[in-house]
């Protein structure tokens, strides 16, 4: 079965950056500009999940929340999908494996957060997902020192990119990841909802 993906030429890397976006911010903006400057990616697709499995309270309509990023998000090489959606996967390692058989050409780059570095090996088959694309770490407030030293960075050691070699990520067999120290924007989904700004 064949399912809607954003358009993208044979051999490209794409960053993949998911997530609820429960609503998507300048943070998330901020991360992916970053990414596609520093992972030398040729696009950002984010996947705006119907659900996350880690929370127990459910999200936004996914309709609002792609409205939402598409406003938040404006950037020629920056796909927003309901991918997830589209093929009922609920965890990353069931969608980065349909990715790849939708689009065995194209080479794909997993994107997060250092936060979710440190909680890595508690989502779903989290060792596959390292050993199935590179991944990129990008340092949020408060959580470099605990991401570095989490259980996936430790298990993976050996793997971790170089920062100064970022732009080959995408071209790198995986298992290979890099953690990247960006200028950072101190906002959250949580924060946003707390605040009584999205509803």
């Amino acid at each position: 079965m064949r399912y809607e993906l954003p358009y993208a030429r044979a051999g490209q890397v794409i960053g993949l950056l998911g997530g609820s976006f429960d609503p998507a911010h300048e943070g998330h903006a901020h991360i992916t500009r970053e990414a596609l400057k520093r992972f030398g990616l040729d696009q950002v697709w984010w996947l705006v999940s119907p659900g996350n499995p880690l929370k127990a309270k459910g999200p936004a309509d996914l309709t609002r929340r792609m409205e939402q990023a598409r406003q938040v998000m404006d950037h020629p090489r920056v796909k927003i999908s309901d991918f997830e959606a589209q093929t009922g996967t609920r965890y990353t390692a069931q969608t980065i494996a349909k990715l790849q058989q939708q689009r065995p050409d194209l080479n794909f780059v997993w994107l997060m957060g250092a936060d979710n570095l440190v909680q890595f090996d508690q989502w779903q088959d989290w060792q596959e997902i390292m050993t199935r694309v590179p991944v990129g770490v990008l340092a949020r407030p408060r959580r470099r020192i605990s991401a570095r030293s989490s259980k996936t960075a430790r298990v993976f050691r050996k793997y971790r990119l170089d920062a100064s070699d970022s732009q080959l990520l995408g071209h790198c067999p995986p298992p290979c990841w890099c953690f990247l120290n960006v200028p950072l924007v101190a906002l959250s989904s949580t924060m946003i909802r707390e605040r009584g700004d999205w509803d």
